[in-house]
C-alpha cells in the first residue's frame, strides 16, 4: 500500500529526488557512527534517529529489504577533524588514564562504545546489518590508499599519504566549497609539503609529532594510521559495495568529512556515483548555540533520565520535527513530548485490544482508516515528513474515538509503532505503596479542592519517579521513565 513514490532530499543535488534503489527491492544504507572517545550526546543521536527512522520506513512502510551499515572510528579522528593534532581517543586515553599505551588506548574506545551501544538500545534503535570498527578494517584501507596512489590521485610526504583534490574536478559538490575558495581555513592546515591547502590525509606515517601515536600498523609507507576519511569509505564499500543506495549523517559531516569520502571513493572505484542520495540532519541547539562538547553544553542519555524523562520521550521529541529543522531543544519540548507519546501509546493499547475484532470487519481499504494511513504515507513519502504524518495519526485518533470504530485502527496502529520506533509498551512494575498513599491523598485534597496541597503531592509524587494524571476515571499513575 504505496499513496506515492518516496522523495527525499539530496543534499548533493540541494533538491528533492525520486527514491530509485540500485538493485530493486533492496537498499545499501550507510551511516557514519560515532568516533568513541566519549559518550555521545543528544545532538548526536539526532542524527543516528534520523536514520533509524529512514530505515524503519524502507523496511517497515515500504517492504524494502535494508542493509544498514553503521560503523565505529576508533582510530584516526583528529581533534578539530583535521590532519594534524592529535588522536581523539588517544587524547581520552591520556585524560583519564595519565598515559597512553595500546591497552589504554583500546580500552577507553570499548568503554565509550559500550555507552553508544547502550544508548542506542534505549533509544530502541534498530540494529544495523553491520558495525565495523575502523580499527578492524585496515587492510581495505592500506589497499584504497594504494588504489588512489596508483591512480595518480595521491601522493607520499614525509609525514604521510595525501589525496589530491586538484585530482578531482567534482570536490565542493556536496559542500558548495570551490577549490578557488578553499585555503587555510580554521578546519584545514596548510603544510609546505601539500599540493593545495585542501588535500587531505590518506594516511599519515608515524614520524615527527605523530611519532608517539600509540595504534600503529604496517604499511608500504612504514607504521602509521589511517586518515579519517578513508575510513568510512573503506568501511561502506567493505560491506555495501563500490556505489551504494543512501548515506545519512549529521550536517557537521558535509564537509570536510563526506566532501571528502565522495572524492576518494569515486576516484578509487571510478565509479559515478559513489551515493545516490545524501541525507544530513540539521544540528540541535541548546539556546542559541549548537550543542558541541567543545562548548560544554550537552546533555547526555543519563541527563535526560536524570530530568524524569525516557530515552523514549526524547526519541518521539527529535522525530516529530522534521529531520531538516534546526531544532532548539527545551525542556518545555521534551514535557510536551512526553504528553503527546503517552497519548499516542494509549491508543495504540486500545488499538491491540480491539485487535480480535478485525475479522469481522469490512477490508480496511473501504474504511475511513484507509484514508489516515493513507495520509501518513504520503507524509513520510515526502522527505520524511513527520509532523505530516503524527498530523494523521491524532487526526485518525480523534476519528476513531468520536466514531467508536476505534477496532479497525489495529493494523494501522501497528505500522505507526514499527515505523517511529517509541510507542513500545514499556516494562511495568508494581506502584510503590509509598506513591499509592501519596495518590491516595492528593484525591483527597482534591475532594476538598484544596489545590495548594494536591500541587504539593503531585510534585512529590513526581520526586518518587511517577506521573499523576486526572482523568474522568479518577487518577492515573504511570512511570515517569
Amino acid at each position: 500500500m504505496q499513496s506515492s513514490p518516496l522523495r527525499l532530499y539530496n543534499t548533493y543535488t540541494k533538491k528533492e529526488e525520486e527514491f530509485v534503489p540500485i538493485e530493486e527491492g533492496k537498499v545499501r544504507m550507510y551511516t557514519c557512527g560515532p568516533t568513541v572517545y566519549g559518550r555521545p550526546h543528544i545532538g548526536n543521536y539526532s542524527s543516528f534517529l534520523m536514520a533509524d527512522l529512514l530505515r524503519r520506513w524502507l523496511q517497515y512502510g515500504l517492504k524494502y529489504e535494508v542493509t544498514h551499515v553503521k560503523n565505529i572510528t576508533d582510530v584516526g579522528h583528529l581533534v578539530a577533524d583535521a590532519d594534524q593534532g592529535e588522536d581523539k581517543v588517544e587524547k581520552q586515553a591520556r585524560e583519564e588514564h595519565g598515559e597512553v599505551t595500546h591497552d589504554s588506548v583500546i580500552a577507553i574506545a570499548r568503554k565509550y562504545e559500550q555507552m553508544y551501544l547502550e544508548d542506542e538500545r534505549a533509544l530502541n534503535m534498530v540494529e544495523p546489518e553491520h558495525r565495523p570498527r575502523a580499527t578492524e578494517t585496515i587492510p581495505r584501507m592500506i589497499a584504497a590508499v594504494e588504489e588512489l596512489l596508483q591512480k595518480g590521485h595521491a601522493y607520499e610526504t614525509e609525514d604521510g599519504v595525501y589525496f589530491s583534490v586538484e585530482s578531482f574536478p567534482d570536490y565542493g559538490k556536496l559542500s558548495g566549497n570551490t577549490l578557488e575558495n578553499l585555503s587555510s581555513g580554521a578546519r584545514i592546515a596548510v603544510k609546505e609539503q601539500k599540493k593545495h591547502p585542501a588535500d587531505f590525509a590518506l594516511w599519515k606515517k608515524c614520524t615527527g609529532q605523530n611519532a608517539n601515536h600509540v595504534l600503529r600498523w604496517d604499511s608500504p609507507w612504514g607504521p602509521g594510521f589511517p586518515g579519517w576519511h578513508i575510513e568510512c569509505s573503506a568501511m561502506a564499500t567493505a560491506f555495501l559495495g563500490e556505489q551504494i543506495d543512501i548515506h545519512t549523517g549529521g550536517e557537521d559531516n558535509i564537509f570536510p568529512h563526506h566532501e571528502c569520502e565522495i572524492a576518494q571513493s569515486e576516484c578509487a572505484s571510478g565509479k559515478h556515483p559513489y551515493v545516490r542520495l545524501w541525507l544530513h540532519k540539521r544540528r540541535i541547539n541548546m539556546g542559541e548555540e549548537k550543542m558541541s562538547k567543545s562548548i560544554g553544553n550537552v546533555l547526555t542519555i543519563p541527563d535526560i533520565v536524570a530530568m524524569g524523562y525516557s530515552p523514549l520521550d526524547l526519541r518521539y521529541y527529535f522525530l516529530s520535527v522534521h529531520y531538516r529543522t534546526q531544532l532548539k531543544f527545551t525542556e518545555k519540548g521534551m514535557e510536551d513530548a512526553r504528553k503527546a507519546r503517552r497519548k499516542i501509546m494509549e491508543w495504540i493499547q486500545e488499538c491491540n485490544e480491539c485487535k480480535q475484532s478485525l475479522q469481522s470487519l469490512p477490508s480496511l481499504q473501504s474504511s475511513k482508516v484507509y484514508t489516515f494511513e493513507q495520509a501518513f504515507r504520503a507524509a513520510m513519502n515526502a522527505d520524511l515528513n513527520t509532523p505530516g504524518a503524527l498530523a494523521a495519526v491524532f487526526d485518525c485518533m480523534a476519528w476513531s474515538r468520536n466514531e467508536g470504530s476505534i477496532e479497525q485502527c489495529a493494523e494501522f496502529a501497528t505500522l505507526i509503532r514499527s515505523v517511529f520506533g517509541c510507542f513500545e509498551p514499556e516494562d511495568t512494575k508494581p506502584i510503590p505503596q509509598a506513591v499509592q498513599a501519596l495518590a491516595r491523598e492528593r484525591a483527597q485534597a482534591r475532594e476538598a479542592k484544596d489545590f495548594a496541597t494536591s500541587d504539593r503531592l503531585r510534585d512529590a509524587i513526581r520526586a518518587l519517579g511517577y506521573d499523576v494524571r486526572d482523568t474522568a476515571d479518577g487518577q492515573r499513575l504511570d512511570p515517569s521513565f
